[in-house]
């Protein structure tokens, strides 16, 4: 028997440190190379950490929510044999990427052959207690042919152990949704969790859920420690005024009747130029504020943060140079930022170095929001949901509108209350008048 030692690699330029934000072994577990051991969280940026050995793990670097640094012990592997230690590299961050793999061949899978799968004897070591419960949670699947679709053959990205326990329990990975590029374990849990609900209940029932207490880790408590430090530094103030967004909705219509092979548009392009052409006479909104130092930057250039919701929390993906963009290119850069955003690949230039920030709940925009300054910004523009309601015209006649609230919220050290309303005053205009916002 031999001891190897696996140590967090580097994942990252500058990067000194990680947070493990998820144990997917314990001591005592057998693992077998590829297996996915741990998740850790850097600068925003989950990584898949995966045993480079097989072998028994017989130590762990402490817990979810702990911290370690570069080039320390992640886990201790007990390998078999005499094997020739010093020849074993520690996994780099090129080999943490998942394999690409075809699925088996396309057949037909019956709710019998899915039970008749998860019965087979897997050379898969995982604890024995979790193998029941997943082959439980099949079975119930295929008792209402939820699992029963036809097998694909087109190709699916995971990693070798994915792949293996998938087989183990009779998954077309072809079925497994995934927010990512590739299929994790996390999807398969989401997938057999899934496939266990759907068994009969009946209408109205309620089922009594026990407390739960739950450590706050990783992204959650990065977001937690930003909101407060924001909210305790910077002295915030919200403004709100409702647009009429009619023309506006009827101009993006029409754009996207006639995009060709162009994204589709959202509201948000479109508000983006708005904002853009808006800010030069308002430079003291495109500002950051260091407060060591006491100084105020005002920005040339608008680096535009969009908060974008991910299943690890709040991100904010920065749009470089958002004012010489127009609206395809602002529509094609929100798509593949939020993806990145979500799936885990946004570097961390991505992630940094906005100047002014827009937060959008889309069609759950309420009302009315006072979102919190994305420090150390200045200001966060909140636009909420469009809705059609009666107005007034000059002439008295009533007309069905689409109108829109829009928030602003302001760090009352550098922003007075009038800049703010001046300025969205002046969004407004544009907004309500979009033929100017292709005019020079």
């Amino acid at each position: 028997m031999s001891i190897y030692t696996f140590t967090l690699p580097d994942i990252g330029e500058g990067i000194a440190e990680a947070e493990i934000v998820a144990w997917h072994v314990k001591v005592g577990d057998m693992v077998e190379e590829d297996d996915q051991i741990a998740d850790v969280m850097t600068d925003k940026a989950t990584v898949e950490m995966e045993a480079p050995v097989s072998g028994k793990i017989i130590a762990v670097a402490g817990e979810a929510g702990d911290i370690i640094p570069i080039g320390s012990m992640l886990v201790e592997i007990e390998v078999e044999g005499a094997a020739d230690l010093e020849t074993l590299e520690a996994t780099s961050a090129d080999d943490i990427a998942p394999e690409t793999a075809e699925t088996p061949p396309a057949t037909a899978m019956t709710p019998n052959q899915v039970i008749d799968n998860k019965k087979k004897p897997s050379s898969n070591t995982v604890d024995s207690n979790l193998k029941k419960e997943s082959e439980d949670l099949v079975a119930q699947a295929a008792e209402t042919d939820v699992m029963a679709a036809p097998l694909s053959s087109q190709k699916i990205l995971a990693t070798p152990a994915v792949r293996k326990r998938a087989a183990d329990l009779g998954i077309d990975l072809a079925q497994v949704k995934s927010l990512g590029e590739h299929v994790r374990h996390s999807d398969l849990d989401a997938y057999l969790t899934y496939a266990s609900g759907q068994g009969y209940r009946p209408a109205g029932a309620s089922q009594k859920r026990d407390d739960e207490t739950i450590k706050v880790i990783g992204m959650r408590r990065k977001i937690a420690q930003n909101m407060a430090e924001s909210k305790r530094n910077i002295p915030h103030f919200s403004y709100v005024d409702e647009i009429d967004m009619t023309d506006l909705e009827d101009m993006r219509q029409d754009l996207n009747a006639n995009r060709g092979e162009r994204p589709k548009l959202t509201m948000l392009p479109l508000m983006i130029v708005a904002i853009c052409k808006s800010l030069p006479k308002f430079p003291m909104l495109n500002a950051t504020f260091d407060d060591q130092a006491g100084q105020v930057t005002r920005h040339g250039a608008v680096h535009l943060g969009l908060a974008t919701q991910t299943d690890q929390g709040l991100m904010v993906p920065v749009i470089r140079n958002a004012q010489d963009m127009n609206i395809w290119q602002l529509a094609a850069e929100i798509g593949r930022l939020a993806e990145a955003a979500r799936n885990g690949s946004a570097s961390k230039d991505e992630l940094t170095g906005s100047t002014l920030t827009l937060t959008s709940l889309g069609p759950l925009g309420g009302i009315a929001t006072t979102p919190v300054i994305n420090r150390p910004e200045v200001a966060i523009i909140g636009p909420n949901k469009i809705v059609e309601r009666p107005v007034f015209a000059e002439n008295g006649e009533i007309l069905a509108r689409k109108l829109m609230n829009l928030s602003i919220s302001c760090d009352h050290r550098v922003v007075d209350g009038y800049d703010a309303a001046s300025y969205v005053q002046a969004l407004k205009h544009l907004l309500e008048t979009p033929v100017l916002l292709f005019a020079d």
